[in-house]
């Protein structure tokens, strides 16, 4: 298990709570650290403004930034007392900050009442040896994929009496309520309130009623949810859920075409999403042509 941190990180650095502008400044920390890491930046600054948005997360008091010379270099933050995310700048490393980071994250961790917390890190990078060196354990693992440029999903007939369709005013929660028992299913998963689902979803700057798609049966109750997200030149599927009793029709996949088309239609070339272990999605998502572009693992401790 980490050790809680001194309260002070490796001179010359000093710590300081963190704002809602900081996000700027975070998502530069984030986006360097990801193409050092990754080859490429993944999160936006739309990303982070969502997440510190959320009613249940307090940025002044569940993160914390490390700065030298007045600038920030580092920064981590504790959600729920489950979930991190810290990143130090690459030309900042090998100076101890993960090592606090990770220290501060089990205090922070603990402090909100967890009792285990964790972080994606991909997998070989920096961060997990790192994690790893520190006793982190994998819990599980995930994957990006991508359908590149040119590719197409062979389309998915839908069963007589679904369809497919763009969200209406009025049926967010309807979406959310989809996801939310979806997700609900995955083993020591924390319910989401809606309000938190909205601030990273339909509230997300830059979000439009295109980027979020629905599927109705005949009796016209929306039984699935596509989350779109884009970013640059991806349209990125950040949720896919389709209620139980209405699975092994074809729905998701179905979902997934649409969602694809959509995004080339608002005219992103490169269409990608995540998966891991605990969903058992991989060999759906090879067989419909997509492919691996990054591998990464959720490292945890307890606290």
């Amino acid at each position: 298990m980490t050790r809680d941190p001194d309260p002070d990180p490796p001179a010359p650095y000093r710590r300081r709570g963190l704002v809602l502008p900081d996000a700027v400044r975070v998502h530069e920390i984030v986006r360097d650290s990801e193409v050092h890491d990754v080859g490429e930046a993944v999160v936006d600054a739309e990303d982070i403004v969502g997440d510190w948005q959320r009613p249940s997360f307090d940025v002044t008091t569940q993160a914390v930034g490390l700065e030298l010379d007045g600038e920030l270099v580092a920064y981590a933050e504790v959600f729920r007392g489950q979930r991190a995310d810290a990143h130090v700048l690459p030309a900042h490393r090998g100076r101890g900050l993960g090592t606090w980071l990770a220290g501060w994250v089990v205090a922070e961790g603990r402090r909100q009442g967890g009792t285990t917390v964790g972080q994606p890190v991909l997998q070989g990078s920096d961060a997990d040896r790192l994690l790893g060196s520190l006793g982190w354990r994998v819990r599980w693992t995930s994957w990006v994929l991508a359908l590149e440029e040119g590719r197409e999903i062979e389309p998915q007939p839908l069963p007589a009496g679904y369809a497919v369709r763009g969200l209406e005013p009025g049926e967010e929660r309807l979406a959310y309520g989809v996801v939310e028992r979806a997700f609900s299913e995955w083993p020591d998963r924390t319910p989401t309130a809606y309000e938190d689902w909205a601030a990273v979803t339909v509230l997300r700057p830059g979000f439009t009623r295109s980027m979020l798609r629905l599927v109705t049966a005949p009796d016209g109750a929306v039984v699935g949810a596509a989350v779109v997200v884009d970013s640059g030149a991806t349209a990125y599927v950040d949720q896919l859920a389709v209620e139980r009793a209405h699975r092994g029709r074809g729905l998701a996949r179905a979902l997934l075409v649409d969602a694809f088309a959509g995004g080339r239609s608002r005219g992103r070339t490169r269409c990608e999403l995540s998966t891991d272990s605990r969903t058992g999605a991989l060999g759906l998502y090879e067989k419909v042509g997509m492919t691996v572009t990054s591998t990464w693992v959720n490292r945890g401790t307890d606290v």
